[in-house]
């Protein structure tokens, strides 16, 4: 079995992500910590363990950062609904969180098994720099780390240069990425066009006519509506489980190459990962001494197998 720790800020399409993680059959998710980001930490705790008793599993949620590092707290009430989960109140469920801190857990968790557990980040990383900011070692005891986040070279959805994920919390993005940890980035973007779920394509997932996939369509309403509405795409845009797809079969993830990546903390620009796509910043003569000799540090996700990640996503939902 593959061993798997989610940091999340739980909403609707992270909902749907820790279900496909729960339901994959090589995979034990050994812990889901929980950050402030699309919900307040709380609301985004009583999510996930909604979720993890609707895949009847008793895997612990560890609530964690209540706030960015520097930055005020600023939620998504306006893609996923009041409650995250597209206004559906959902009843509370009935096992409460860990006891414990989520990030002293993700420091005792990776430090007991080095380099055998998988990170996969679904919300801001103010959980991953802070324990980072406590224990640097933590970069190398982690096996792989899978962030949902950033724009590689396109449009933002918070604001034009940014998403979202790096957008509440630019500063920690910024520890996380510079940190040595070995990173993939899966951008909002891989969600996009035709990688969104049409709606011939939601309504054979409720045809499945199981509890999961009633709850992936019904939570994701709200989502539906502003994917449609605000950002103009086609159907259901589903980033984490994009990137929850890639942790769980690399091979979903069909084009990636190696960058140097720096993330913005400037008004204008914040939140903007600025992927080196062409190596300038190694390659003289540049221009620039700011971006000269800059190594690459990230793996950036450029395209994904859309037939595949729709696969995999019935597959969990059935």
């Amino acid at each position: 079995m593959r061993r798997f720790i989610i940091d999340t800020d739980t909403a609707s399409d992270d909902a749907i992500a820790i279900l496909m993680a729960l339901q994959w059959p090589d995979v034990e998710v050994e812990a889901i910590t929980i950050v402030s980001g699309n919900m307040p930490v709380a609301q985004g705790s009583r999510n996930a363990r909604y979720t993890v008793e609707l895949c009847a599993k008793e895997t612990p949620v560890y609530e964690g950062c209540t706030r960015p590092l520097l930055r005020a707290p600023a939620h998504a009430y306006w893609f996923h609904g009041p409650d995250g989960m597209g206004g559906m109140d959902y009843p509370s469920p009935q096992r409460p969180p860990a006891p414990g801190h989520a990030v002293t857990e993700l420091i005792r968790r990776f430090g007991q098994a080095p380099g055998e557990i998988t990170l996969v980040t679904l919300g801001p990383l103010t959980n991953i720099a802070t324990a980072l900011q406590i224990e640097p070692r933590l970069a190398q005891w982690v096996r792989q780390c899978v962030v949902m986040g950033g724009a590689a070279c396109t449009v933002g959805n918070v604001t034009p240069a940014a998403e979202y994920n790096i957008w509440c919390d630019p500063e920690a993005a910024r520890i996380v990425f510079h940190s040595g940890m070995p990173l993939l980035m899966v951008g909002w973007e891989l969600c996009r066009g035709e990688a969104n779920l049409s709606q011939a394509e939601m309504d054979a997932v409720l045809a499945l006519g199981s509890e999961r996939a009633r709850f992936a369509i019904e939570s994701n309403k709200h989502a539906l509506a502003a994917s449609v509405d605000l950002q103009g795409d086609p159907g259901l845009g589903l980033p984490d489980p994009i990137a929850m797809a890639v942790a769980l079969d690399p091979s979903v993830c069909s084009q990636r190459s190696r960058h140097f990546v720096e993330v913005s903390c400037d008004d204008l620009t914040r939140g903007m990962t600025i992927v080196d796509q062409l190596h300038v910043s190694s390659t003289p003569p540049l221009r620039d001494p700011t971006w000269a000799d800059k190594q690459p540090n990230i793996d950036v996700c450029w395209q994904i197998d859309i037939h595949r990640w729709k696969e995999m996503l019935t597959q969990t939902l059935r």
